[in-house]
């Protein structure tokens, strides 16, 4: 009976911070103001400025380019790649790119790119999907915005991401082009530093980068990681 009771209580307060939660974020959107501007400028979610500001600043997307986007639902992130290389054929005068987006979650279709939808990126079978549309082509840029479902504990949290995070560092290593890019999102904490290192072992430069998109008190950041050197031999 106290088991029952205890029960009770626990699915009461998590439905209590569930609503709280709910609260917060309609809130938090209303005041927002890249969530107007993606609606004015037809993005799929407020998340395409932070590429678009990553990508002003360092220069990351190029005509041309083959391009991989980890985590890719809703599509905002692609929406900004396929322009900015070209993979949709708008220019003729320039190379055009190659645009892969990756996701659990389904997405609508996206002029440009391949999307595969319904598909675990850390799942051997969507690395063959992968490999097959590259057809033997390297990859110049890697794009990671993938994240976990938030628990609310910090530790187990950061965990769970630079996980995810390492998957796509051995995607990255086993299918870039000498010279590639390598952009993955992390959230705050102590594995940071062992995932930099590991980065520098295969890149010329890595850094920390966090764009003004990004809410103020959100705790993600983005490693860059420039100049892929190829695979190490011994």
């Amino acid at each position: 009976m106290k088991k029952l009771k205890a029960l009770k209580v626990c699915s009461y307060l998590k439905m209590i911070i569930r609503e709280h939660s709910s609260k917060e974020w309609l809130n938090r959107q209303k005041s927002d103001p890249y969530v107007e501007k993606a609606k004015m400028n037809n993005y799929r979610c407020r998340s395409a400025f932070k590429l678009l500001q990553m990508d002003d600043k360092h220069s990351i997307l190029k005509p041309g380019q083959c391009v991989v986007d980890i985590g890719a639902a809703p599509g905002s992130w692609t929406q900004i790649v396929v322009p900015r290389t070209n993979s949709d054929f708008t220019n003729k005068n320039l190379p055009t790119g190659l645009v892969i987006g990756i996701d659990l979650q389904q997405m609508f279709p996206i002029n440009g790119a391949i999307l595969l939808g319904n598909s675990d990126f850390t799942s051997t079978k969507t690395w063959d999907k992968i490999k097959t549309i590259l057809n033997n082509r390297l990859i110049d840029v890697v794009l990671s915005d993938m994240a976990p479902n938030a628990t609310g504990v910090k530790h187990l949290d950061h965990d769970l991401i630079i996980k995810m995070a390492f998957s796509v560092v051995k995607f990255s290593v086993m299918n870039s082009n000498v010279g590639g890019t390598c952009l993955i999102k992390i959230w705050d904490g102590n594995q940071n530093m062992e995932l930099e290192n590991i980065l520098l072992k295969f890149y010329s430069t890595v850094k920390y980068i966090k764009p003004t998109a990004s809410r103020s008190d959100s705790a993600e950041k983005y490693l860059l990681a420039r100049g892929f050197k190829g695979l190490i031999k011994n």
